[in-house]
């Protein structure tokens, strides 16, 4: 895949879009330019089943006349003059929002900073497809596996420009390469399936594809023999991958926009404990390589780091520039762009490591479960109540011992918060990262 990283002709069309809108009658304007281009191969059982190819630039338009604002979006070749003027059009008949705007002109970045997103290697199709193979055969080379849901490889970029009407001109691109393989073991109603993947910005980082396949495999045959386990209360640990996710929940409930719209049971908390002491919880879009960097948010503000929860206590709401003059605060460079619209999200998102080992946190434990897969969406943000489907193995006298599935936890994520502690094996490779972490005091419904 052969990508142009130019973004000249890009810069000049969010330009004319903002010059098109003040000559429409607009007060002020930004405009976006996103560039996509992906490929990807998805194999099963030694076959290529799929190939994709999908190239894209799309521009969005936002138009400001007074304290009402519209919105367009459209392909990059469309013409500025006609989107301007629907916009502004759309704009004069839409109703006020005092909080709308443009960013302070004062907070915008000055430079553009190089966070070392974009990996130039060039990833031919073949090479996609034979690393998807490989992947899936290690992954059945490992004894007890009897079945394939199929590997695939993908590699991509993605880029943004923008451009406002206060003078700010700014772009960025990052690549993105990603293997992964998933594979079942044993037979009929005693079947498991597990998966493993890489997903990195520069291909040299990625994890080997045989190295893929094979923690697959060894995944899926481990849970082999799982049975339920006695209901009351338990001592969760979360695997990693589990951990994201309780991480993920705590970034949702600190968004200003949930606060805002009182959607997040976490929005009288500021200045309060959310986190047990001890733990903090950071976010980071200024980190080099990092799976979610950006020298500049979704208008022209560089974020820099924000410790969000500093040893429990919370400090910080993720805030773009609508959502914190509604919450009568400045943003701090969290502005996200979807299309036209901008709202507050996290960039670099963690959990902290503490100073414990996983194994120090297992080895605690006269009885736990060790949790590596939850599903079903019994998560209610406004009140904080957990109710999830799991799966893992149980944990006896400090050691991980049978595989359990067909289990339910529960309790309250502002209780599960406040009862955490975190292992020191951060692995911040994702954009939003959690060490292994353990929680006391849920409830366990089995047998």
């Amino acid at each position: 895949m052969t990508v142009s990283v130019d973004p000249s002709q890009l810069q000049d069309r969010v330009a004319s879009l903002v010059e098109a809108s003040r000559k429409a009658g607009a007060d002020n304007a930004d405009a976006v330019a996103i560039r996509s281009r992906s490929v990807s191969v998805s194999a099963r059982l030694g076959k290529v089943e799929a190939t994709d190819l999908s190239e894209s630039d799309d521009v969005s338009l936002r138009v400001f006349v007074g304290q009402r604002v519209a919105s367009v979006s459209a392909s990059a070749g469309s013409d500025p003059s006609q989107l301007a003027e629907r916009a502004v059009a759309m704009a004069k008949v839409s109703p006020e929002d005092p909080f709308q705007g443009l960013a302070d002109p004062s907070r915008l970045a000055e430079t553009i900073a190089d966070l070392d997103l974009f990996d130039d290697t060039e990833i031919s199709t073949e090479r996609l497809v034979g690393d998807a193979l490989e992947a899936e055969q290690a992954a059945l080379g490992v004894k007890g596996v009897t079945n394939s849901g199929g590997a695939s490889a993908s590699a991509g970029v993605g880029g943004m420009v923008l451009a406002t009407s206060d003078g700010f001109s700014g772009n960025y691109m990052a690549s993105r390469f990603s293997r992964s393989v998933s594979v079942v073991a044993g037979e009929g109603t005693a079947m498991e399936r597990d998966y493993d993947f890489s997903s990195k910005l520069h291909f040299a980082d990625l994890d080997p594809a045989k190295q893929i396949g094979r923690s697959a495999g060894e995944r899926t045959v481990r849970r082999l023999g799982a049975r339920k386990a006695e209901t009351g209360p338990v001592c969760v640990v979360c695997d990693p991958r589990v951990a994201r996710g309780v991480a993920g929940h705590l970034a949702a409930a600190i968004n200003g926009a949930s606060v805002a719209r009182k959607t997040s049971f976490l929005r009288d908390r500021m200045n309060q404990q959310v986190l047990a002491s001890g733990v903090s919880a950071t976010d980071d879009p200024s980190r080099p390589r990092g799976s979610a960097s950006r020298p500049f948010d979704g208008e022209g503000i560089a974020g820099s780091r924000l410790v969000m929860v500093e040893d429990g206590v919370l400090k910080h709401w993720f805030l773009s520039t609508g959502t914190a003059r509604e919450l009568g605060l400045a943003t701090n460079g969290r502005g996200s762009r979807s299309g036209s619209s901008v709202s507050p999200a996290s960039t670099n998102f963690a959990i902290e490591a503490g100073s414990q080992s996983p194994q120090d946190l297992i080895g605690s434990l006269v009885s736990g479960f060790y949790v590596t897969e939850v599903f079903g969406h019994g998560v209610d943000m406004i009140t904080g109540e957990y109710s999830r489907g799991a799966s893992g193995f149980w944990i006896e006298n400090g050691e991980i011992t049978y595989p359990v599935s067909e289990v339910t936890i529960a309790s309250n994520l502002k209780d599960m918060f406040l009862n955490l502690s975190a292992a020191n094996d951060l692995d911040r490779g994702f954009s939003t990262a959690a060490p292994t972490l353990l929680i006391e005091g849920m409830t366990l419904a089995g047998s």
